[in-house]
């Protein structure tokens, strides 16, 4: 097994499936399947779930609406799918507990990062909502934050690509794909990966990023055991 325990970050957008709105049940049944059968391979599990399907700040905040506000409300969408995610593994019977950023009892825990280990080590797959818990941040620097304080191995960022291009593949269809990737060359490339936060973080932290597509039913279990369907970025 390549590694003890993962950061899955997951695209709110991809919750979507085709609705192009909210919360796809199919969409979130395969991703409910596919982490459980993580967790049977012995995976330590911490999730996070961006909010796009429901609200994105930075978009509020070009139509209007005042940044602070906009990124709480995109906070609060995150806690929304964390909630429909968390139901989706509970039905399919995986232990798992959500922990928020900011208070929200009963809808989940308040989040610190010895909970989180401690829920990790006993076989919980965790799901840690609310970003940050402060505006200005996004969930990709979420995930880099508390992958790097639950100690995962590694970050697995399940988007809609399976890897990072040389230019975005849906729109150029010369773009080559890396098979790995370092995080200079991705700053050096100006390659839109994650915000320049996360990459920062994962760089001087030493967490290395898998990106891969994690649309297509079974490719996580594929990533755990070790097939190199994406690309893998380090130092």
């Amino acid at each position: 097994m390549q590694f003890k325990r993962i950061l899955l970050k997951l695209s709110g957008e991809s919750l979507m499936g085709d609705q192009g709105y909210g919360i796809d049940s199919n969409r979130l049944s395969d991703y409910a399947q596919q982490i459980k059968e993580a967790a049977q391979l012995g995976v330590q599990v911490a999730i996070v779930i961006g909010g796009g399907n429901i609200f994105r700040g930075l978009s509020g905040a070009s139509k209007g609406f005042d940044r602070v506000k906009g990124d709480q409300m995109g906070m609060l969408a995150t806690v929304i799918n964390s909630l429909a995610l968390s139901s989706a593994l509970t039905a399919v019977g995986v232990k798992n507990r959500v922990l928020t950023a900011i208070r929200m009892e009963p809808i989940g825990e308040y989040y610190s990062s010895d909970k989180a280990i401690q829920c990790l080590e006993a076989g919980e797959v965790v799901i840690l909502s609310g970003g940050t818990g402060n505006p200005f941040f996004t969930t990709d620097t979420g995930s880099s934050l508390r992958g790097i304080e639950v100690k995962a191995d590694v970050m697995l960022k399940g988007t809609r690509v399976d890897g990072i291009y040389t230019a975005d593949p849906e729109k150029d269809p010369t773009a080559e794909k890396f098979d790995t990737i370092t995080f200079d060359e991705i700053y050096n490339r100006n390659l839109k990966v994650m915000d320049l936060t996360a990459t920062t973080m994962c760089k001087e932290n030493n967490l290395p990023i898998y990106v891969f597509n994690m649309d297509v039913y079974g490719n996580l279990g594929k990533v755990l055991r070790g097939e190199k369907i994406g690309t893998l970025v380090t130092r």
